[in-house]
């Protein structure tokens, strides 16, 4: 693999974390957004580091042959923890068991960091190699043991990553177990890598030589894996944000009929606020939803029980659910309402007994039900053409 094979997925990651540094600032203690941003700070650490330019000027400005040996072998340890620990807090669980088990696993992992560097502190490797370290010093005292280490460290980790996402991709649904199934892939090629290196230091330590396992195999396929996992990642946090923005642009549509009719029943027809093209999907139902909670504090003195009663009656004698039934009984009340105040320019109700508005709802699907029930309902269109015909 030639230099830009590993700054290329080095960069992606960098540009992704750019997008989530203003999140992180603004929600620091959110263990969930840290362990993403530690990942794709790893990740692409990992990726910079280990290309053959980058561990070629790391030895030369250091003065040590192979410095980035262990500095990359401490990386891989460190992302290895971070993946982990960030499936723990993205599976969540009570807060003090997830911090509890994060503790562990980056306790272990930091201890093997250490001990990396220690052995390659006592060991000796003078001649520099920049694709193949664990090949060549395989049976060098101290640096065999080093190369042992991280390959277990990391074997150890994907292990652990494939059964944890395999089992929690079993009890979800969705983009996540999408996601999750994209990630036990991606550790599949990192066992893959593990075992083709593994595979190249074991013939060494018995005096073969399938060094072009290591060189040739083991990167591409590492490389792969990565890219694979980082996808699995990503792509339901993406999905989970497309899919909440369409709900959200739903229900503002869907609001619309509601938001229309009770618009003009403010003081003086007052006008609504109004948001800029580029507000978010979300920002724009809340301020729908507003608008329509005012419409119901004005419209409060001409709302009429009996009407909403008789409306109730007539929609489950109809065959409508429960539920449905006291859709229905709202917006008509809310439409002979409307009516009702646009016949009293002068506001002579305003001022006698307030009946408030229609029963609390439980957010804003019972608005969009309401919504609906103004556009469709016969009962309703039946209640808006008699208030229209008497005046009420």
């Amino acid at each position: 693999m030639k230099g830009q094979d590993y700054y290329t997925p080095a960069a992606a990651m960098a540009i992704a974390l750019a997008f989530k540094l203003p999140a992180l600032r603004n929600n620091w203690r959110d263990p969930l957004l840290r362990s993403v941003c530690a990942l794709l700070t790893l990740a692409g650490a990992v990726f910079t580091f280990a290309a053959p330019p980058t561990i070629e000027a790391v030895n030369r400005w250091t003065g040590i042959p192979n410095f980035s040996a262990p500095l990359v072998y401490c990386l891989i340890t460190a992302f290895s923890a971070a993946c982990l620990v960030l499936i723990v807090n993205w599976r969540g669980g009570p807060p003090e068991q997830t911090r509890r088990v994060s503790r562990r696993w980056i306790t272990g992992y930091s201890i093997v960091i250490v001990a990396l560097t220690l052995l390659f502190a006592l060991g000796e490797a003078p001649v520099e190699r920049l694709r193949d370290f664990d090949t060549y010093y395989a049976n060098t005292p101290f640096m065999r043991e080093l190369i042992a280490l991280y390959l277990v460290a990391h074997n150890v980790a994907a292990f652990v990553m494939v059964a944890m996402c395999w089992r929690w991709s079993l009890q979800v649904r969705g983009w996540l177990r999408i996601g999750l199934m994209i990630i036990v892939l991606g550790y599949v090629f990192n066992l893959s890598y593990d075992f083709t290196k593994m595979t190249a230091v074991g013939a060494r330590w018995t005096g073969h030589d399938l060094d072009w396992l290591s060189t040739s195999v083991a990167p591409p396929v590492a490389s792969m894996g990565a890219n694979i996992s980082a996808v699995g990642f990503v792509l339901p946090l993406v999905f989970q944000r497309l899919s909440d923005s369409w709900q959200n642009w739903s229900t503002y549509r869907r609001l619309g009929t509601l938001w229309q009719e009770v618009r003009t029943s403010g003081p003086d027809s007052a006008p609504c606020v109004r948001m800029a093209w580029w507000s978010a999907a979300e920002l724009r139902m809340i301020q729908r939803e507003s608008d329509i909670h005012d419409g119901f504090l004005h419209l409060g003195p001409y709302f009429d029980q009996g009407h909403r009663d008789d409306a109730l009656a007539r929609a489950l004698a109809a065959g409508s659910d429960e539920e449905t039934a006291r859709a229905v009984a709202d917006a008509a009340m809310v439409a002979a309402a409307v009516r009702a105040r646009s016949a009293d320019p002068e506001g002579r109700v305003i001022g006698a007994s307030d009946e408030g508005a229609p029963p609390a709802a439980d957010g804003p699907r019972d608005l969009v039900r309401i919504s609906h029930a103004l556009r469709n309902s016969p009962v309703v269109a039946e209640f808006r053409r008699q208030a229209s015909l008497s005046g009420v």
